[in-house]
C-alpha cells in the first residue's frame, strides 16, 4: 500500500511525532494508522500533545496546583469557635495582594491566642500545624512576658 501525505499528517498530530517516524511506522503496519499507533506506543515513540504554543504542561500544572490548593482549607478559630475558613488558594491570593494586612492580622490573631490551622477536605491536618504550634506558643510566652512587664510598670 502506499502511504500518502494525509495518512502521514493525521498519525503526526495523533502521536506527536516527526514526519520521518509516522511515515516508518506507517510502512511497518502497511498504512494503517490504528496499528502505526500502537507500534508506535509499544516503541515509546509517543509524544505528550502540546496545546497552545507549546504551554499546555504550564497550564496543566497550574491547574493541578491550584486543585489541590482548593482541597486545603485556612483556618482561624478562637475559643472553639471558627472565625475564618476559607480555600488556601483564597488566603495565598489575599496574602500577596494586601501582604502588610494579612500579615498584621495573622499576627494580630497570634497575640490574641487564635489557632491558626491547615486542613485537607478530608478532615486530616496539614503538617504544618505542628510548627504553627511551636510558633503559637512562642508568641503565647512573649506576650505573656511582655502584659507581666506592663502589670510591673
Amino acid at each position: 500500500m502506499e502511504i500518502n501525505l494525509e495518512q502521514i499528517d493525521l498519525l503526526r498530530k495523533r502521536a506527536n511525532v516527526g514526519y520521518k517516524e509516522a511515515k516508518e511506522a506507517l510502512e511497518k503496519c502497511g498504512g494503517n494508522i490504528v496499528e502505526a499507533l500502537a507500534f508506535l506506543e509499544e516503541e515509546n515513540k509517543l509524544k505528550p500533545e502540546i496545546e497552545c504554543c507549546g504551554h499546555s504542561s504550564f497550564f496543566q500544572k497550574t491547574k493541578r496546583i491550584v486543585g489541590k490548593l482548593n482541597r486545603i482549607s485556612f483556618t482561624i478559630s478562637h475559643d472553639e469557635k471558627t472565625k475564618l475558613d476559607i480555600p488556601l488558594t483564597i488566603a495565598l491570593i489575599l496574602a500577596v495582594v494586601a501582604m502588610p494586612i494579612s500579615v498584621a492580622t495573622l499576627i494580630f490573631a497570634l497575640f490574641m491566642g487564635c489557632k491558626i490551622r491547615f486542613h485537607k477536605s478530608s478532615g486530616e491536618e496539614c503538617g504544618i500545624n505542628k510548627n504553627i504550634e511551636n510558633i503559637s506558643h512562642t508568641v503565647s510566652n512573649f506576650a505573656s512576658k511582655v502584659a507581666q512587664e506592663i502589670k510591673k510598670a
